[in-house]
């Protein structure tokens, strides 16, 4: 299900994230009709593999709204390239007067694209938070994580941008309780949906493209069978 419409649903359901972690594809923009457009659907492929190193750059502010809309209290992290910064640091911060960190994943095995140009080894997770809940005194400090780029999982789930599970599993353990709801509205893989599964959070994810939710389906039942329910996750072939 496209993440506008899931999102509309559970806030006229009543039901309010504690936390986003989320990892959007870098060029979104929505319609009046609340989903991706088609031109945005039809390069939907191409631009994962753009956003994987870092080339393209658009989010339409309906989204970082809708977001905003979900949450109880701001507890977002959120991943982006580096020219999106300014975008969200103006939407949160600015605006909503949010305190920001910054998370680094170094990518330790990345390749050059070009041989003219520096590596693209890095992606930045930002994590915007006003009186949210963050552990006191044990959870993981570090603000940046040396780690290869998994290709066997690439492989596996076929995504191109997945995130390290380690990273994104210290992302909710850090900013959540047992029993608090974590929400993915651009779940992919299910990467967040597994970390949450393992540290006993609730989770709700929507994912519109039918090839990722069917990969996330089999990856939870891989990581923990006895506890999927296809129903916490939804997808429609078409944005409504």
């Amino acid at each position: 299900m496209d993440c506008l419409l899931g999102i509309q649903k559970m806030l006229e359901q009543g039901i309010q994230a504690d936390l986003i972690v989320t990892d959007p594809p870098y060029f979104i923009k929505s319609t009046k009709a609340g989903g991706k457009s088609e031109l945005a659907r039809s390069i939907q492929p191409m631009n994962d593999q753009l956003a994987q190193n870092r080339l393209t750059v658009g989010i339409d502010d309906v989204y970082l709204k809708a977001m905003w809309d979900v949450m109880k209290v701001p507890n977002i992290y959120i991943w982006c390239n580096g020219a999106q910064i300014p975008q969200y640091i103006d939407f949160f911060v600015k605006q909503r007067k949010c305190k920001m960190d910054m998370i680094i994943w170094r990518k330790t095995n990345a390749t050059p694209l070009f041989c003219n140009k520096y590596l693209s080894d890095k992606e930045y997770c930002l994590y915007f938070r006003r009186g949210a809940y963050c552990q006191p005194l044990s959870y993981d400090k570090a603000t940046v994580y040396d780690l290869p780029i998994n290709a066997k999982d690439k492989r596996l789930y076929g995504h191109p941008t997945i995130k390290p599970q380690p990273i994104i599993r210290n992302l909710v353990e850090n900013s959540s309780k047992e029993g608090y709801l974590v929400l993915d509205p651009f779940m992919g893989s299910g990467t967040t949906a597994v970390a949450c599964k393992e540290l006993k959070r609730n989770f709700i994810g929507f994912e519109i493209n039918p090839d990722y939710h069917a990969a996330s389906l089999k990856r939870l039942a891989a990581a923990i069978p006895a506890e999927v329910e296809e129903n916490e996750i939804s997808y429609q072939r078409q944005a409504v």
